[in-house]
């Protein structure tokens, strides 16, 4: 497993202009968006020879200049990630200089331990992909076991978020997100309710495992299966689930960058049917939460009693703490070009689980309209999770969003 490392200068020459420069990134903003967020950009091998892995980014701003954390994309070893922030629209230059002096100081760390792939930010568990098949409580039917889903997602201050196998549905699995009701030819088959016995959504391998200092993350390769076929299971959907974690500047939250891509071997494909939840992003949380210690925000100012069935960019979720003395939870993006955006989302009523009112979140992009799977073609749904301890107002939220929705304009040159 490769790990990337954070890069700081010891010896700031290049802060007084004693370094040159061998190639800039020119990032530019169309919108004002003073929320920090990473992004990505990929250096020409040919165009930008002068570039190696080994040098130092400093971010320029007015005659301030900055050393930036980056790493390399292990699926591309010429796409570098660094976080960007500006606080007016405009152009922010980022420069690459020969390093002087370094130390390597990692900082997201991944280690696999008892079936699950554990992301960490120094010392901290922030979540785990569980890749190692979970069998359900003793005496519950063998069909509700699984792999391929997170859990625990921690908070900052250390609350477990997220719950597998409740006794109300043994077939939610923290943070996952199978497809409900489909239709294969002529055939319906169910991922998601498991005890139907008619697919299943698997781990098959992991295609990398990411270390470094700008995030941790994965890239698994799971499997959705038809198992209504009698010569065997059927491979339904091929799907990569790319997950990255990263923190802004805040020690009491942390992101979730949650990005499905899928497509179906199938020679008709495969119809995702319109239905109440399935698919998108499923979020089971707490047991502790029930309807009088957890509360809705929509983007649309919609409260838990009124979120159900709506649509909105984002969706925050939150509700007491362990200790009962604070407040934590989830804010949830949509990305605008998801299918269905603004998303339909599924949120339990108040009187959900004979009134006790748990709490389960989904975005679901076939809510209201089916959704047609061509073979042999790629699709995606792309989000994101801002992990927070205390609150988050819906002016933040609104900025949270368009950082993750709006694409700055690359500029590179030598």
């Amino acid at each position: 497993m490769k790990k990337f490392y954070l890069l700081f200068m010891l010896v700031l020459g290049c802060a007084n202009g004693n370094q040159q420069s061998c190639l800039c990134i020119k990032v530019e903003d169309i919108k004002v968006i003073d929320m920090e967020r990473p992004i990505s950009v990929v250096l020409d091998k040919e165009k930008n020879s002068c570039w190696s892995q080994d040098m130092v980014l400093i971010k320029k701003s007015g005659t301030q200049m900055e050393p930036i954390a980056y790493q390399i994309d292990p699926n591309e070893d010429n796409k570098i990630w660094f976080k960007h922030s500006s606080e007016s629209a405009g152009k922010t230059t980022y420069c690459f200089t020969k390093k002087k002096e370094t130390i390597n100081t990692p900082l997201f760390l991944s280690k696999k331990e008892d079936g699950d792939l554990k992301l960490k930010f120094g010392e901290q568990s922030l979540i785990h992909y569980r890749y190692e098949m979970k069998s359900p409580p003793e005496g519950i039917n063998q069909l509700f076991q699984k792999s391929g889903y997170i859990h625990p997602v921690i908070s900052p201050k250390g609350d477990t978020l997220t719950r597998i196998q409740p006794p109300d549905h043994y077939h939610h699995y923290g943070v996952w997100g199978p497809w409900t009701r489909t239709r294969i030819d002529d055939v319906g088959v169910d991922f998601w309710n498991l005890n139907d016995g008619q697919g299943t959504v698997l781990f098959k391998s992991f295609n990398n495992i990411e270390s470094g200092s700008v995030y941790g993350g994965f890239n698994a390769h799971q499997e959705h299966f038809n198992l209504t076929q009698k010569n065997g299971a059927q491979l339904a959907l091929n799907e990569n689930l790319m997950v990255k974690v990263w923190k802004n500047n805040n020690p009491d939250q942390y992101f979730i960058d949650y990005t499905s891509n899928f497509s179906s071997p199938l020679k008709n494909g495969i119809l995702f049917e319109a239905y109440r939840y399935g698919g998108g992003l499923g979020f089971r949380f707490k047991g502790q939460w029930n309807k009088d210690n957890c509360e809705v925000i929509t983007s649309d100012g919609k409260n838990r009693a009124e979120a159900d069935g709506t649509s909105a960019r984002w969706c925050i979720v939150y509700g007491d703490s362990s200790d009962g003395q604070s407040s934590t939870g989830v804010l949830f993006m949509s990305h605008p070009n998801n299918q269905s955006h603004p998303e339909p989302m599924r949120v339990w009523p108040l009187n959900a689980n004979k009134g006790r009112g748990d709490m389960f979140f989904e975005f679901c992009p076939i809510r209201h309209k089916e959704w047609k799977i061509e073979p042999q073609q790629n699709y995606e749904l792309n989000y994101r999770m801002l992990v927070f301890d205390g609150k988050i107002t819906p002016e933040e939220a609104e900025k949270h969003w368009k950082a993750f929705a709006f694409q700055s304009s690359i500029e590179i040159s030598k």
